[in-house]
């Protein structure tokens, strides 16, 4: 019972263990007595109740999914009060009694009317808009679904380093095995996202925000304090409220930004955690004046050019791995970022418009082992670092269709960086028109 307990984590006096389904045969706990003597031998099934109530708490038997899984050896971590309250909600979709499909009476269910779940790909591809990335934990559902309730999930991290402590060579350059040698890694366009809306309290925050572009030309950048609440228009999903933007010190011209040291950012963030908000993500701006009279602004960012520079992928990037994700299903005990990135830009109408992004976990690995490097005269262009004496790359691949219509495998040099975004919704809560603006005459 001692070896259960632990290797279950659990509490010694929380459960016990019988040697037949019905609670007859009981095993009590005893130092002087072996398997042996149980008549216990290799191969046997013993099965195991919550000896109270009090047992089958979080503390105690920690197995089923609405209390959220864990993967054996995953550290035991809080994670957000967002996520504590969407895994124990029930996500399913549920559908009205279809007057010409249905043929049972108003108590059956059928195929036309049973409750979806959350991570249907056909109910996200039918909403307006449609929904490309289901949410994360629809995401989990998914893997903690089917018969084994997920026992075998574990949410690992990518890593483009060599494994450290192989004896069996010399270390890189002079040698490397299959042990410790990176995966090469696929890019995929992911299917999840950790935060499916954001949106600003009102629009006076972005308004205060885009004043020192319109008094000056530069651009700007800003950190996103707020909080991440439930989203209702996606099955089990997240969104960022933003409460307030904080400028920290920085240089800013018409064509750059550089983010400079602040010795105000713990003040800044303990003041903002007694108020009950944190950062969420970053903002900054792309915006050219086009007519000043009109007060319109250039439409630059679009499916012609690109959405997100490189460089700014790797901004975004750095910025998510700073601010990971807490998660239980990771042996890491953190997976992912629900850190987000706002461009404030030129719409079609040649407009003030914000976009939401996020890049994929993908991308975090690549950055984080700073392996992805921005192309020069390309901003839409990434490149795969090469391997070199100092560090070992793990080759990157993307697929891609050819001209004759069939899909080949490409070497990520260079890079199409589609591949490391995911688009957010974003949204004002009280906004009417977007915010025009145009910046002096000076």
């Amino acid at each position: 019972l001692f070896q259960v307990a632990k290797e279950f984590g659990f509490r010694n006096n929380g459960f016990s263990v019988y040697t037949n389904r019905n609670r007859t045969g009981e095993i009590t706990a005893s130092q002087n007595k072996s398997l042996n003597l149980l008549k216990i031998k290799h191969g046997d099934m013993l099965f195991l109740y919550p000896s109270s109530p009090a047992g089958c708490s979080s503390e105690t038997m920690d197995t089923s999914v609405s209390q959220g899984l864990r993967p054996a050896g995953a550290p035991q971590v809080v994670e957000d009060e967002i996520d504590q309250y969407l895994i124990k909600q029930d996500g399913k979709i549920y559908r009205s009694r279809d007057q010409q499909l249905c043929r049972h009476g108003p108590l059956g269910k059928c195929v036309h009317c049973v409750p979806l779940e959350p991570f249907d790909e056909d109910y996200l591809n039918h909403l307006e808009p449609p929904v490309k990335h289901m949410s994360f934990h629809a995401y989990i559902r998914k893997l903690t679904g089917g018969a084994d309730k997920g026992k075998f999930v574990a949410l690992e991290n990518i890593s483009c380093k060599i494994k450290s402590g192989c004896e069996g060579h010399p270390p890189w350059p002079e040698g490397i095995c299959t042990k410790c040698q990176p995966s090469a890694i696929t890019l995929n366009r992911q299917k999840y996202r950790h935060v499916d809306n954001i949106m600003f309290e009102n629009h006076t925050i972005a308004d205060r925000f885009l004043d020192f572009w319109r008094k000056t030309g530069n651009q700007h950048l800003g950190y996103l304090y707020g909080r991440y609440t439930e989203h209702k228009d996606i099955p089990l999903g997240i969104r960022a409220e933003v409460a307030a933007i904080y400028e920290p010190p920085q240089i800013g011209t018409q064509n750059s930004l550089e983010i400079l040291e602040d010795p105000k950012a713990e003040v800044v963030d303990e003041i903002a955690a007694k108020l009950g908000l944190r950062k969420v993500g970053w903002i900054f701006t792309d915006l050219v004046s086009e007519d000043t009279r009109k007060g319109t602004v250039r439409y630059s960012r679009n499916k012609d050019t690109y959405y997100l520079s490189a460089e700014e992928c790797i901004t975004a990037g750095n910025f998510q791995n700073q601010q990971p994700n807490i998660c239980r299903l990771s042996p890491d005990g953190h997976f992912g970022s629900k850190f987000v990135t706002v461009v404030a830009t030129g719409g079609p109408d040649n407009q003030v418009h914000f976009e939401g992004y996020q890049v994929s976990n993908q991308c975090m690995a690549l950055v984080r082992d700073e392996c992805l490097l921005p192309c020069r005269d390309a901003p839409e262009l990434g490149y795969a670092k090469e391997s070199s004496s100092e560090q070992y790359v793990p080759d990157v691949f993307y697929k891609d269709i050819d001209k004759f219509g069939n899909e080949i495998t490409q070497l990520a040099r260079p890079l199409p960086v589609e591949y490391l975004i995911i688009d957010d919704r974003f949204g004002f809560s009280l906004l009417s028109p977007l915010l025009p603006g145009v910046p002096s005459a000076e």
